[in-house]
């Protein structure tokens, strides 16, 4: 029965959809051609980045998982596109409540998102591509947030974990940190592509997760890949030049700022990892060079078009150290975070953030400013309690309605097969 409810919800969301949808007029003179190009490519930029964690986690994972895992990355490209058109960009970025959250009939189904520039949002370019960047990062997010889980988790309860999850965390926290209105952007906390929204999000619902789930039955922690790891690792650092240069929304000078310090940034903190590891007396492996690279880029997202290069490249050797001294730490705890997510991720985005506050041109603490770094200090409490705690309030709900651990042969057997059917030749 509950194949057949999922079903018929679907069909009647698509009905829904062709009938209400908005019309496009032709587009307007005042539409900047080259921001438009620029935020089209750049869409396209971040749009790879979530096969390119596909490939990162698949790799990282133990073979009979590499599906599921890479799946489970992937299938956010369906689900929160169709949510984000429905409900999700509505509840982001419509008329705000409050500074908290958008009014879910603003944009309901795209309603009046058009070809024509929205200037509460950006002058040059038109809303809806505008509303189609923005998807790209709520795409993203939960698939971030998988790692954490690989290997123990039911597809479908994840999906409509990922639903709820795009629904009342995200979108609130989008809200709050980048809409004209929003709590967080009032307080003047800054946050120039999404490392507070993204990557703190995912890395503290990461943590919930690891912790609600429990550890593996039989923790593997070879890879299953080390190349699949290097091109994700690759498409990743690629589609990061659009996820911080394209959230300057326009071909300019702020991007190619974002641009050039998202480059070094990452290449320090894989440099750093790798010289690091050897002085702690370890192999200098690929892996842990890929990994670096990612807390680099992470670290930088939410400062990209605020600093400049040489504070980009501490930012990256800064976030890189204390991620792995993270990563070992967890490593002792009973915290079974298979990908390490939180390390990464979460503990990247807070250095990320409290470096920003420390280093932001004009209103850094450098600068003797020090209104911005105790916004920032709070908001990143209030963005890890309520990501944290929401998260693991919608896993325990999820897990009333459907349950979110697979069975203890179905572990031992695999998600690749006792999910999807499927294996690795």
């Amino acid at each position: 029965m509950g194949k057949k409810i999922n079903f018929i919800v679907l069909t009647l969301i698509v009905i829904f959809c062709a009938f209400t949808a908005t019309s496009y007029q032709e587009l307007s003179s005042t539409i900047d051609k080259g921001d438009t190009a620029w935020m089209l490519v750049a869409s396209a930029f971040v749009l790879l980045m979530t096969p390119g964690l596909s490939f990162f986690y698949g790799g990282m994972i133990n073979k009979k998982n590499i599906i599921s895992t890479m799946l489970q990355s992937f299938v956010a490209l369906g689900v929160i596109s169709v949510l984000w058109v429905l409900l999700g960009f509505s509840l982001a970025f419509g008329e705000s409540i409050g500074g908290i959250i958008g009014n879910p009939f603003t944009y309901l189904n795209f309603k009046n998102v058009g070809i024509e520039p929205n200037p509460d949002f950006s002058e040059t370019i038109p809303f809806l591509l505008y509303a189609l960047f923005q998807l790209k990062f709520a795409i993203i997010t939960p698939a971030l947030i998988t790692g954490s889980f690989a290997g123990r988790i039911r597809f479908r309860s994840y999906i409509l974990f990922m639903v709820l999850f795009s629904l009342f965390i995200y979108s609130p926290l989008a809200h709050m940190t980048w809409h004209p209105d929003g709590l967080l952007r009032n307080w003047g906390v800054l946050d120039f592509a999404g490392g507070t929204v993204v990557h703190m999000s995912a890395g503290f619902a990461a943590l919930a997760g690891a912790i609600y789930l429990g550890k593996r039955k039989k923790a593997e922690e070879s890879p299953a890949n080390v190349p699949y790891v290097i091109l994700g690792t690759g498409l990743l650092w690629f589609g990061w030049f659009g996820f911080n240069a394209g959230s300057a929304l326009g071909a300019n000078g702020d991007a190619v700022i974002a641009f050039a310090n998202t480059n070094v940034a990452s290449a320090t903190a894989m440099i750093a990892w790798l010289f690091y590891e050897r002085f702690m007396g370890r192999k200098m492996s690929a892996v842990g060079a890929c990994i670096g690279a990612v807390v680099g880029l992470v670290a930088i997202t939410p400062a990209a078009g605020f600093v400049n290069i040489g504070q980009s490249i501490l930012i990256g050797f800064v976030a890189s150290i204390i991620s792995n001294w993270m990563i070992h730490l967890k490593n002792k705890t009973s915290i079974d975070d298979t990908l390490d997510v939180f390390p990464s991720h979460g503990i990247g985005g807070v250095v990320g953030m409290i470096l920003t506050a420390v280093f932001a041109a004009n209103v850094g603490l450098v600068y003797g400013e020090t209104t911005t770094f105790y916004y920032h200090i709070i908001a990143l409490f209030i963005t890890a309690i309520f990501t944290f705690g929401g998260s693991y309030l919608l896993f325990f709900l999820v897990d009333k309605l459907l349950k979110m651990r697979v069975r203890d042969d179905q572990e031992e057997r695999g998600l690749d097969i006792s999910q999807h059917g499927e294996t690795v030749e």
